[in-house]
């Protein structure tokens, strides 16, 4: 007969998940975008620094679980009223770690009202050896909204001389404008990442990657100097009202000195949050 400790080595292991939502709606009101609700649960903060002199308010979303594993579920949802203007961004870079088997898995819902403007400016996001991320970004956008918004990822610390040669992303995007579908985007890589990433058709060898888009009056206008920002590690196009651009580059630190002024431009001239500055 089996003993009780017997049994409890037998049973499979439960792990421990980490889960967390934030919801934040803003409104206008006297020429000024306000706080209007604030929800978040579990590992899920949202913090507001003091704004500067005209500044939008800004959202920064924590993680205190201090990163994401396998089964995990984070989610994140942001409603702009008519002629809101708001920043999202992250405290920090976020971090996926090994898997057992399951995905961690992201949600992310934006919502803007006709006359709002979004910048939805999520540090990168860096995939460990062996973890596994599904992401979803869901954008309704009414009448004249404007978003810029932007992912990057980090396939491994180079400076740790990490090689990733196991692990899943899939990233999934979808914009709509007016209910109807105007940007829809896909990327999945998995298997042994740093074989798939080398071949030149690919990124080269790269391991930062970021996609970059706006939506928004004449796009078009960007272009000349968001592509001479951008280099030889990417590319830019604008049509139908949106602005699109990959970038690829050796390191994090090498795509974040593209990425700063190309969101700045982006933005009109607008600073990024405090804690993307190096």
């Amino acid at each position: 007969m089996l003993a009780i400790t017997d049994l409890q080595t037998l049973a499979p292991a439960r792990m421990q998940r980490a889960h967390g939502q934030a919801s934040v709606s803003f409104h206008a009101r006297d020429g000024r975008t306000r706080l209007d609700r604030l929800f978040q649960e579990g590992c899920a903060k949202l913090r507001f620094p003091r704004p500067l002199g005209n500044e939008a308010p800004q959202a920064i979303l924590i993680n205190t679980a201090g990163g994401l594993t396998g089964g995990d579920r984070f989610g994140t949802e942001v409603d702009l009223a008519e002629n809101a203007q708001a920043c999202v961004t992250t405290q920090a870079c976020e971090r996926v770690y090994r898997s057992t088997g399951a995905d961690a898995v992201v949600t992310n819902r934006l919502r803007l009202s006709a006359g709002a403007r979004l910048a939805w400016l999520p540090q990168e996001t860096i995939l460990f050896e062996g973890g596994r991320l599904s992401r979803k970004l869901d954008a309704d956008l009414a009448g004249d909204a404007e978003l810029v918004a932007v992912e990057a990822v980090l396939f491994g610390r180079q400076a740790m001389g990490e090689t990733l040669h196991s692990g899943h992303l899939h990233d999934r995007w979808r914009i709509r404008r007016d209910g109807r579908l105007i940007f829809a985007d896909d990327l999945r890589v998995e298997g042994d990442i740093a074989a798939r990433l080398s071949p030149q058709p690919a990124m080269a060898g790269c391991r930062a990657m970021a996609t970059v888009l706006f939506s928004g009056p004449a796009p078009e206008r960007f272009l000349d100097q968001a592509r001479s920002i951008i280099g030889p590690g990417g590319g830019a196009s604008a049509w139908n009202g949106k602005f699109l651009a990959r970038l690829v580059e050796e390191t994090g630190l090498a795509l974040r000195r593209r990425l700063e002024p190309l969101l700045t431009l982006l933005l009109g001239g607008r600073p990024l949050p405090k804690v993307w500055q190096l």
